[in-house]
Parts: C-alpha cells; structure tokens; sequence
C-alpha cells in the first residue's frame, strides 16, 4: 500500500502530518482513529492527571463531539502521544477538554498544532464559539495562540469564529 493510502487507513480522510523537527519522527493528527482507553489512561498518567474510572472515560468519549488523537505513527502500531476532546451542540457552541500532550513531545509546537486542528474541525462545523477550561499554569499557552480570556483571567478562555 503507498504511503498515502495506508495512512489513510490507518487515521481516516481527515487526517493531518504534524511537521516535526526530526526527521524520523512521524506524528499524525486524528479524529477518525478510534482511542484506546488504556492508552489513553498512560498518557494521562504522563502528564500527571488523576486516574477516572474506565467506564466513566469511555462513556466521556462516546457523548464528545469531537475526539482528536496526536499519533506517533507506526504502521503496526500508532501510538498516543496527544488528544484533545470536545463536547456541545454541534451547531453554536463547543468546548475544548482534556488537552493533553505526552512529556517527551511537549515543546516543539505539537499543542499548538493539536489545538489548530481541532478548531478546523469544529470550523468545519460552523460553530461560533469555542470555550475551554485550563489549569492556570497553561493559560498562557492558548493566550498566545490569540484566545481571549475570560474577564477575571483565570481558567476559562474563548475562541470566536473570523
């Protein structure tokens, strides 16, 4: 299978290649994949989240709008180095959640390009706005990435549609 097709098949229509700056490292952007939960639950572990109940992040899953793997591709086995996941109406409003990037690919723009992703997505929906809760050492992180915080300037920040 060419290179296009397989990646077809493994991540789905819409994927994206995230460009990285090692050339031997190929990460691929998702939302068609489908999310192993135990897999999930070690990247969640990574970045220092407190544990959920299998079944409760299962069923978190199935009621999303929007779920958004980063892979580490492998045509064997692609491994989850990111998500992202969205939950609303899927006609006005959304809400970003649960962003997550594993600590040995932090810092080379990969969160960015997670969050860039998912705006397209839910662009393609026609959404107006975009709210998301972060922990406030993060808040900067999407600030600088042009969200507007809320008036107090704590956790929550919104995106609205050009």
């Amino acid at each position: 299978m060419a290179t296009a097709e397989l990646l077809t098949s493994l991540y789905g229509q819409q994927h994206r290649i995230c460009p990285t700056p090692k050339a031997d490292l190929s990460l691929v952007l998702s939302r068609e994949r489908p999310i192993d939960l135990f897999e999930l639950e070690r990247l969640c572990d990574a970045v220092g989240w407190s544990r959920r109940p299998i079944r409760r992040v299962r069923k978190a899953l199935e009621h999303s709008l929007l779920r958004v793997g980063l892979w580490r591709h492998d045509p064997r086995l692609p491994k989850l180095v990111g998500f992202a996941r969205c939950t609303g109406d899927g006609v006005v409003e959304a809400t970003v959640w649960d962003v997550a990037v594993h600590p040995l690919y932090q810092g080379a723009g990969l969160g960015k390009q997670l969050m860039v992703y998912v705006l397209d997505q839910l662009g393609e929906l026609e959404l107006d706005r975009v709210t998301l809760f972060a922990d406030p050492e993060v808040v900067s992180f999407y600030e600088a990435q042009g969200w507007e915080l809320e008036p107090l300037n704590r956790r929550c920040a919104f995106w609205y549609s050009p």
